[in-house]
């Protein structure tokens, strides 16, 4: 009996699958290559719509807000005052143009107007005058920086935005300005030289417990690329070894299904985003992390609740979401052609996925673990400086994509590794991979093809 149903089972499914390739005019079995997309309901254009609204909203957060920070910046750092400079009512000599490149800040190509193009093609406009730095910064084009103005003209304030850090430019113009590559690590970018610059340190100097001239030399001890994102909860400006505690600034590309967004883990792409926009740039916003509350490894944020964060108005919270959308809407950018042999990232991607095993942490296709991709120092075989800052004391398994985008400042979270050959001839090493040279070097290209 049980054998008669499933096969009078099987003949209504064929019987039925037949009748429909007559209708249709194919095969019973090539229903789904022949049908045609069901046209869209009302929801599904609801989250088309939204869709839409949400990339284009998290791309203005991202590009141009300041969740208020302009108050730290200007107002209570005031730093605008040395960027105008004292020949219009700040301090110094200002920040030029020339310099403002110097330090890896960025000049975004398309919100220049076409006649101020011209005149800097016919060397019309003189880049080692701070009042053209002012002048870009009233068009909003300075990458990542907004300067609040006066009626006559003279500089309020000033605040940053997420592009400061993590978008560049292609160089289309000249080098430094471009077209905007949001997402990209500004490993230009030297937050430190620029932070130092501000008239008024006492604030980060009474944080740390230090004086001014104090955090000047942390804050040059960073170089090009890098921040330190836990100073001013643990207070721990230098490593063991003397070296800055920065940390490279991360890619903010190709973060779609991966799970943690730093190289130590702390939390997720949108907790990283409200932790750095209430507790780095110091914007208006409410912040919840009692891990913090720990005096023990971070006794300074203990001490100021930065765990506990609430003000008002809060001008970060509803921001999350769309700025969060849109990252996760950033794709790795593609190597360009003629970047790297080719039928050797062939023979590097059967290694990656065979005798090298580096596909067992770095799951293609997202290159990193799906779930929690963190590792122990002694895992990794490195030390555990860096991992003991956070939380969770690990480091995460890094995403892959994109890696010729951040060759700049080396690899690692501190760059200790100056090339993508020294990263690979260290897991050789530490987990006895008995790789070639050749292979090696095949092993490279395939991670420069990502």
């Amino acid at each position: 009996m049980k054998h008669t149903s499933v096969l009078l089972s099987l003949t209504i499914a064929f019987g039925l699958g037949a009748a429909l390739a007559r209708f249709s005019g194919g095969s019973p079995f090539n229903l789904a290559a022949t049908a045609q997309a069901p046209p869209l309901g009302a929801f599904d254009r609801v989250i088309t719509q939204n869709t839409q609204r949400m990339i284009e909203e998290g791309r203005r957060i991202f590009r141009f807000d300041t969740f208020g920070d302009e108050a730290f910046w200007g107002d209570t750092l005031q730093l605008h005052r040395a960027i105008e400079g004292g020949g219009v009512g700040g301090v110094g000599p200002g920040v030029s143009p020339k310099t403002a490149l110097a330090v890896g800040l960025k000049v975004d190509m398309d919100a220049l107007p076409p006649a101020l193009v011209d005149q800097v093609k016919a060397g019309k406009v003189d880049l080692d005058d701070p009042a053209t730095t002012l002048a870009l910064l009233k068009i909003n084009a300075v990458v990542g920086v907004t300067g609040f103005f006066n009626a006559d003209g003279s500089l309020r304030s000033m605040g940053v935005q997420c592009a400061l850090c993590h978008s560049t430019v292609d160089d289309a113009f000249a080098p430094g300005i471009g077209h905007r590559l949001d997402g990209w690590p500004n490993r230009d970018l030297n937050v430190g030289a620029i932070a130092a610059l501000a008239p008024n340190l006492k604030v980060i100097a009474d944080l740390l417990g230090a004086d001014p001239p104090t955090v000047v030399k942390v804050l040059k001890s960073w170089g090009p690329g890098k921040y330190d994102a836990e100073l001013i909860q643990d207070g721990k400006a230098f490593r063991p070894d003397g070296k800055s505690a920065a940390t490279l600034l991360p890619a903010a590309f190709g973060l779609a299904g991966v799970n943690l967004a730093t190289y130590t883990g702390w939390g997720s792409v949108t907790y990283w985003n409200a932790y750095v926009a209430n507790t780095q740039m110091h914007g208006m916003g409410t912040f919840f992390d009692p891990r913090l509350d720990n005096a023990r490894q971070f006794p300074i944020a203990a001490k100021t609740h930065y765990g506990a964060k609430r003000d008002m108005p809060d001008e970060i919270t509803s921001k999350l979401a769309a700025l969060h959308f849109y990252q996760l809407a950033i794709p790795a950018p593609t190597p360009p052609e003629g970047s790297f042999d080719r039928d050797a990232a062939a023979r590097g991607q059967t290694l990656f996925e065979g005798k090298a095993h580096c596909a067992g942490c770095h799951v293609p296709p997202l290159y990193t673990e799906p779930g929690y991709n963190m590792h122990t120092a002694a895992e990794m075989g490195i030390d555990d400086f860096q991992a003991g800052r956070s939380p969770d004391k690990r480091y995460r398994t890094t995403p892959l994509r994109g890696l010729w985008a951040r060759q700049k400042g080396g690899f690692f979270h501190d760059g200790r590794f100056p090339t993508l050959r020294a990263v690979v001839e260290h897991y050789n090493r530490v987990f006895r991979r008995n790789l070639t040279d050749q292979e090696i070097t095949d092993l490279v290209e395939f991670l420069k093809s990502l």
